[in-house]
């Protein structure tokens, strides 16, 4: 009992100190004081926590009289002071922001959430898996910075954040206890670090597998926005390059994350991903040509331009196919010759191509060089294909109403 006194009265006095010296942050540390005498925890954590993450909150990191970083001495003399008290998700999120703080002494940034995961009864599951994510995204952080993903120490780092990886998101599958927010802040936690693990180790379409996840849980305001700018641009040169990534409306219809960069040098971007997605080959051309300059500046386009060049030649052919009715997707070679902007010869090799990735379904008849498609992929669609849908819908309600009204004609009364 003494050892909670003693513990509870250093967090306290530590508030008080801070008050006497930062006197603009006189009231938010005497409040801080206040709600550690009066016990109340769930406050006290808020309070603590809005404190260290707002968006303001640079202006309220400081120096203590001792020269240590203000966060970091708030969460030793006052968090860890009644840390049994306290969310458990709270305070890894509260040890997150400090280890933040901390980026200039990236071995002081690792040791608080370390340390923190030597609690991992006390945390349990979810605040365990948030930690160890936000721990493995400091790794990453801090080897970005070094610029080192190549020594022998680096892989074996990268390495084990792979493992971390893979387990905490088993871990997730399984886990049925998070719900809500914390659901989203434990989701957004391991899939912010799985995307960054991508973007250091590719490849594009494992990053943009994990950024779209990323992006289903966390919302856009809680992001800088030099941090959204980036995303935008990355997860497009991700779309565009990677391997088996056809769905653009996963980004240009169901998260706004690409508004980022209208009226921004990197636009073309979202010109290009627009081009795709309607397999709009001569648009794709006038693009490229329009921002050439740029599009050689960047090494993942001009790296992967065969599987870019390929892409929009593929969405041509999806597009055609959706663009027709069911009844009428017999194509013939010249037809898709003309709708891809490529010799005759070529078209086998391309419709060999879409059938080995499932983009359709269907066969191919050489002799009479026709394409039967019986299927074409599901994905997102933008709102004049939206309409397009709509109005076959409607004509395929008045042929059913037809169908039975003839139907009726010729039937028989019965007696």
């Amino acid at each position: 009992m003494s050892s909670y006194v003693d513990s509870s009265a250093g967090a306290t006095e530590h508030c008080e100190q801070m008050a006497n010296v930062h006197a603009d942050l006189a009231d938010r540390y005497t409040h801080f004081a206040s709600l550690v005498n009066q016990k109340l925890w769930h406050q006290l954590t808020m309070d603590i926590l809005s404190f260290v993450s707002e968006g303001n909150a640079h202006q309220n990191l400081r120096e203590t009289p001792e020269g240590t970083n203000s966060f970091f001495a708030l969460y030793q003399n006052v968090v860890l002071a009644v840390d049994k008290k306290l969310n458990p998700l709270s305070l890894a999120r509260i040890a997150s922001v400090v280890a933040t703080s901390l980026e200039s002494d990236g071995t002081a940034a690792r040791a608080v959430l370390e340390n923190l995961l030597e609690k991992k009864t006390q945390l349990g599951p979810i605040a365990t898996l948030y930690t160890e994510s936000k721990l493995a995204l400091l790794k990453l952080q801090l080897l970005e910075k070094t610029s080192s993903t190549t020594s022998t120490d680096s892989k074996s780092e990268l390495s084990g954040i792979k493992e971390i990886l893979t387990s905490n998101g088993k871990t997730l599958s399984e886990m049925q206890d998070a719900v809500g927010e914390e659901a989203a802040l434990v989701h957004s936690a391991h899939y912010e670090c799985a995307m960054i693990y991508r973007k250091a180790v590719g490849p594009p379409e494992a990053f943009y597998r994990e950024a779209i996840s990323y992006l289903n849980y966390t919302p856009l305001e809680s992001l800088k926005g030099p941090d959204r700018y980036q995303l935008a641009t990355d997860l497009s040169l991700a779309a565009l390059t990677g391997d088996g990534v056809f769905n653009f409306g996963e980004v240009l219809v169901s998260t706004p994350i690409l508004s980022e960069l209208d009226g921004t040098e990197n636009h073309y971007l979202v010109e290009l991903m627009n081009a795709s997605a309607k397999g709009d080959v001569l648009g794709f051309q006038s693009i490229t040509e329009r921002h050439g300059p740029a599009i050689q500046n960047q090494p993942a386009l001009v790296n992967r331009a065969t599987t870019v060049k390929e892409k929009i030649t593929l969405m041509a052919l999806v597009n055609m196919v959706f663009e027709r009715p069911s009844t009428e997707r017999i194509l013939t070679f010249a037809d898709v010759a003309e709708r891809i902007h490529l010799p005759v010869d070529q078209v086998e090799l391309v419709v060999m191509r879409a059938l080995s990735l499932g983009l359709i379904k269907g066969s191919m008849d050489q002799v009479d060089q026709t394409i039967t498609v019986t299927w074409v992929m599901p994905r997102v669609l933008d709102k004049p294909q939206l309409q397009e849908l709509a109005t076959r819908f409607g004509k395929w309600a008045i042929k059913v109403s037809q169908t039975k009204d003839t139907m009726s004609e010729q039937t028989p009364m019965l007696a």
